[in-house]
């Protein structure tokens, strides 16, 4: 089998095949040997038409049927073949039955290669997830006027009793408790960020064009489906349309750097995601543990 290999930029590459007579005819064989098991042909039992007879029948299916198994098969020989990791399923164009061969041409984009290096012992900062009285004391005041509806409503115990708490002491105490644990998810994400960014600045990576725009795709028909979910109609959706677009390709072609990164520094580490098992998460938990962690003052 004759393959061209065409480096059109970083990421990708456009393959051209060449299967020769002898691939192609043991397939045809392959091939009806199924079709004489099944086609039927007035004056003969199925399995017993000759070949010559099937051939008048079915010419076109059967080159239909080995043009659709011949291609994707060696395809995959040539991808293993050039050791290449495709991000896609490739866009086969141009096949053509000519003298008994076959040839097509396959377009992809594989993963790029990343340079990455410095990813442990990112320093990083965490603040506190310690709430102060008055951090209380603004949301207990911002709770008592969405209680209120226009009414003036004391802070007392008959408040945190509506609340479903006994005194406004255990209100306090127990919404002291889940805004620490909000300020921690917040201060975690915080952290996270700080990772991704290191990342992001010492990386050397080429953005695949075709990876940006299926996630890109895929995100937009998830907001534009949750503005309407939210009561907007189709023009106002429009309006706000370029905005969309804007901050929606800068967050996905982001997005995929930092899961090209990770994806190499989990190659890197010798990593494997088992069964139920995220890679990028189990990346980030090997990131804050190597990380050099400080206090925030």
């Amino acid at each position: 089998m004759k393959i061209e290999v065409k480096k059109v930029d970083a990421v990708r590459r456009e393959l051209k095949f060449e299967i020769p007579k002898d691939r192609v005819s043991q397939k045809f064989n392959e091939v009806y040997e199924e079709l004489g098991k099944v086609v039927k042909v007035k004056g003969f039992r199925p399995g017993k038409v000759p070949r010559a007879i099937l051939e008048s029948h079915t010419a076109k299916l059967a080159q239909e049927e080995v043009i659709k198994k011949l291609v994707p098969e060696v395809y995959h020989e040539a991808i293993e073949r050039e050791k290449m990791t495709p991000l896609d399923l490739p866009e086969i164009l141009d096949v053509n039955f000519k003298a008994g061969m076959i040839t097509f041409t396959a377009k992809l984009d594989v993963k790029p290669d990343v340079k990455i290096e410095d990813y442990k012992g990112i320093k990083v900062t965490k603040k506190s997830s310690g709430v102060t009285e008055e951090e209380v004391s603004k949301t207990l005041e911002f709770l008592r006027k969405g209680q209120g509806d226009g009414k003036e409503i004391a802070l007392d115990d008959v408040f945190a009793r509506g609340l479903g708490f006994p005194t406004l002491e255990e209100f306090k105490k127990s919404l002291t408790r889940q805004m620490e644990i909000e300020k921690e998810r917040q201060n975690r994400l915080d952290v996270e960020n700080q990772i991704v960014g290191h990342l992001l600045k010492k990386a050397k990576l080429v953005t695949p064009p075709s990876l940006v725009k299926k996630q890109f795709e895929r995100r937009l028909h998830e907001v534009i489906h949750r503005l309407q979910q939210q009561g907007l109609s189709d023009e106002e959706i429009k309006k706000r349309e370029e905005g969309i677009h804007k901050e929606l390709q800068e967050a996905v072609e982001r997005d995929v750097k930092v899961y090209l990164i990770v994806d190499k520094i989990g190659e890197l580490e010798h990593m494997e995601a088992k069964e139920g098992e995220n890679l990028p998460a189990k990346v980030m938990e090997f990131l804050l543990k190597e990380a050099k962690w400080e206090e925030a003052k």
